[in-house]
């Protein structure tokens, strides 16, 4: 494991009851960079995040975090360890206010000065929030609420952090708005993140590494650069996009024709 390595998985395996989800995934994200996993859905790419974090635990494999074990760790374990995860879909608390559910995110911590002077640098990169701030969180809207969980993980002050599909059902500017913050926080605050992403063009974009995985197992590694530029990335996400933007025009002729 080299010096900068802040996260190692090995021979990763978990299980859905008898369903192997993934197999063999073996990655390693350095400090400082933004590693991401691309692959369709149901490849496996929620799991490997969910068994990282310790939401489930691997029926194989070791996941070091700064050079300690930490396969087998309760969630909570993980995120005193400075690792987050936010989720695919946000799971915000919709009854609780904007601030509240940032406010959750620091449960670990106990230093109140540093917890506001998070919460400042939070609010400087989300200052719809602090506008929003005793609005019920369920009252923004899905580019908000996106928002709203990366400020909740950003607020327990991680080393890295795990992101699960941050693009999921956002318009293109509201993509493109996130992940520049993304850039930003990693950029300006140091945090190394692992992101996983169907939408491969806007994660290659900042990512300085990628994954690419399929049924479960790694296909593909290289600098993003090197996976833009491939063909075979090129051709399957082309694709993909293409057959989804078919079926929806398909979907409006029948609609049109009722």
């Amino acid at each position: 494991m080299g010096s900068d390595t802040v996260l190692k998985v090995d021979n990763l395996e978990s299980y859905y009851g008898p369903i192997m989800a993934i197999r063999g995934v073996s990655l390693e994200v350095r400090k400082g960079q933004i590693v991401t996993i691309l692959g369709a859905n149901g490849a496996g790419k929620t799991t490997i995040l969910k068994t990282i974090s310790g939401v489930m635990t691997p029926a194989k494999g070791t996941i070091f975090l700064n050079g300690e074990p930490i396969h087998g760790l309760e969630a909570d374990a993980i995120v005193r360890k400075k690792m987050v995860h936010v989720p695919e879909g946000r799971e915000i608390f919709p009854l609780l206010s904007v601030y509240e559910n940032i406010s959750i995110g620091a449960y670990t911590r106990s230093s109140r000065a540093r917890i506001a002077a998070d919460l400042e640098m939070v609010y400087s990169y989300f200052p719809i929030l602090a506008e929003r701030a005793r609005q019920p969180a369920g009252t923004l809207s899905g580019g908000q609420q996106q928002m709203l969980a990366i400020a909740r993980g950003l607020m327990a002050s991680p080393e890295v952090m795990l992101l699960d599909e941050p693009s999921l059902g956002l318009s293109p500017l509201l993509v493109e708005e996130i992940f520049a913050i993304l850039k930003r926080l990693n950029s300006e605050q140091g945090v190394t993140m692992l992101l996983v992403e169907q939408n491969a063009k806007v994660a290659l974009g900042v990512a300085d590494y990628g994954y690419v995985l399929e049924l479960g197992g790694i296909v593909m590694a290289d600098e993003a650069s090197v996976l833009e530029k491939s063909s075979d990335i090129q051709s399957f996400y082309l694709g993909m996009r293409e057959e989804t933007e078919r079926g929806t025009r398909r979907w409006k002729q029948k609609k049109t024709w009722r």
